[in-house]
């Protein structure tokens, strides 16, 4: 019996998973599937919870339905209330396994996770499967990649590049290997369908009638059944059409795609994504709505391979910059905090951040924009909050957002200020939005 370990990370998806795959037909007998959970007292350097009550309801949200459907496949998903270094280890021991199987993260934490299961004498096999293009497909190797989204966004459609088509979904798991009660109890771990965590989906927050995205709600479930659904009546109402004209809009479920809560957790794949607007083009027709979902998909991409080319140094307190690293507001990242700046747009943002998890691209800039700009507060700080605060944290596309909001990226021409009295004319004209979070 050769068993290989499987270990779930942000690919909390049957549909779509190379990864799954390459674990399946690798030549084990056994696969034993788990998912690894941070402790939910694991803090920040900041000093905040690093995956808030949010995020924790959408991500068991995910693990019951992933659990439900592989123990339909016969293989049950393990959750583990442990680190990846203390967990995978020790099941590994128990089965005889030397193998691991996952997701490849290039981003420090995550990579410092593998770097550990190595140490401990693991084989760690890492599949990259989390973009819609392939690194090895770009018309430059990563380390020559264009300092500016632009020219890399112009390159690529000029090579004509075309994403691999999504996988189907496996029909059959390999069997698990018996593992001791013993084992489990010690990590902690409990089936995936059974899994509820400190905020489980019945979660109020989740349901505030507020919410742009009320993932406490059925039309919001954080699992993979639910993400291809989503998808499915997005196009049929032919959403994608109208969406350039309203992705700047500010509350509501349909201004947007709301593709990235999804996307964030890995319940639904960028290819699908991808393979289900071409057909939805060749039957309704492009247009430029369509070609800014593409556009966005791309911008995903990008901020992936920034961390393929800079890796940790993405997270210094300068960035790639050469700019003096300014000493941190405190007080005033508090009150940012909490949504008690003074500035009417920005708190209500704030506000609709911690009490929905859930924040519009447009606010999202906004805010960030007056921490770094008016504020003069770290960048680190702002980032590290939205990671406790998102819904729909994205470690890539976070990082790669404040650090061109606040000039420390690749970008030549500096951060950008986005001014919140005329952001609030251009998108709040009638006071709506302030009013609707009590800042008007």
């Amino acid at each position: 019996m050769r068993t290989v370990v499987f270990w779930f990370r942000n690919d909390l998806r049957l549909h779509d998973q190379p990864a799954l795959q390459a674990a399946l037909t690798g030549g084990a007998t056994h696969l034993l599937p788990v998912v690894c959970q941070p402790p939910a007292d694991e803090v920040t350097p900041w000093g905040f919870a690093r995956v808030g009550p949010h995020r924790q309801a959408f991500v068991a949200a995910a693990l019951r339905d992933l659990g439900a459907r592989m123990a339909a496949l016969g293989n049950p998903l393990q959750v583990c209330h442990a680190a990846p270094a203390t967990a995978l280890p020790a099941l590994a021991r128990a089965v005889g396994a030397a193998t691991v199987v996952c997701e490849d993260i290039a981003a420090p934490y995550e990579q410092a996770e593998v770097a550990a299961l190595r140490a401990a004498g693991l084989q760690v096999h890492t599949v990259w499967h989390s973009s819609l293009l392939q690194p090895a497909d770009m018309p430059w190797p990563v380390a020559e990649l264009p300092a500016v989204f632009t020219p890399f966004r112009q390159a690529v459609e000029r090579a004509d590049i075309a994403p691999p088509a999504p996988l189907p979904p496996p029909v059959s798991l390999l069997p698990p290997p018996l593992v001791s009660s013993d084992v489990w109890e010690a990590l902690g771990a409990m089936p995936a369908w059974a899994e509820q965590g400190a905020a489980a989906t019945d979660n109020l927050a989740g349901r505030d009638p507020r919410s742009s995205f009320p993932y406490g709600t059925p039309a919001c479930d954080g699992s993979e059944t639910l993400a291809l659904a989503h998808l499915v009546q997005y196009l049929a109402r032919k959403l994608a059409h109208s969406y350039k004209a309203t992705r700047n809009g500010l509350t509501g479920l349909d201004y947007s795609s709301k593709f990235s809560p999804w996307l964030a957790t890995g319940a639904l794949s960028p290819r699908k994504i991808h393979a289900d607007l071409k057909t939805f083009e060749r039957d309704h027709g492009a247009n430029d709505g369509i070609y800014w979902l593409w556009f966005e998909l791309l911008w995903r991409d990008y901020f992936r391979l920034l961390h393929l080319q800079y890796g940790m140094a993405l997270y210094r307190a300068r960035g790639l910059s050469a700019l003096p690293v300014a000493p941190h507001n405190v007080q005033g990242f508090e009150r940012w905090c909490q949504g008690r700046t003074g500035e009417p747009l920005v708190d209500a943002a704030m506000r609709e951040l911690a009490s929905t998890g859930y924040l519009s691209n447009r606010l999202r800039q906004v805010a960030a924009s007056y921490l770094i700009h008016d504020l003069h507060g770290d960048w680190r700080a702002g980032a590290a909050w939205f990671e406790s605060q998102l819904v729909d944290y994205d470690v890539y596309s976070n990082q790669g957002n404040w650090l061109y909001i606040a000039g420390r990226g690749t970008d030549p021409r500096g951060g950008r200020r986005f001014n919140p009295i005329k952001q609030a004319q251009d998108h709040d004209a009638d006071g709506s939005y302030r009013r609707m979070w009590g800042t008007a």
